[in-house]
């Protein structure tokens, strides 16, 4: 494990980090010779899954979908 002093770490802050995270190894903060932190990479998120066919099964279909949404009956533009 790499250590660094805190005030070289204070300097190059996004440097560190960034070489924390392509390397994956951590980076042990000391000040004046004490450790102070730990600098790890974060865990690998999962695999996001594939959003097509995310939702399948989810809808219920309920009734005649192509009919008319209400009846004949209550139609003002068929009156006359």
């Amino acid at each position: 494990m790499d250590q660094i002093a805190i005030s070289k770490f204070k300097a190059t802050c996004l440097a560190v980090l960034e070489r924390v995270a392509k390397t994956r190894k951590p980076v042990l903060v000391t000040r004046f010779g004490r450790p102070v932190a730990e600098i790890v990479p974060p865990s690998q998120p999962p695999p996001a899954a594939d959003w097509l066919g995310a939702m399948a099964g989810t809808l219920h279909i309920h009734g005649d979908i192509t009919g008319p949404a209400s009846q004949e009956r209550d139609w003002k533009a068929l009156k006359r």
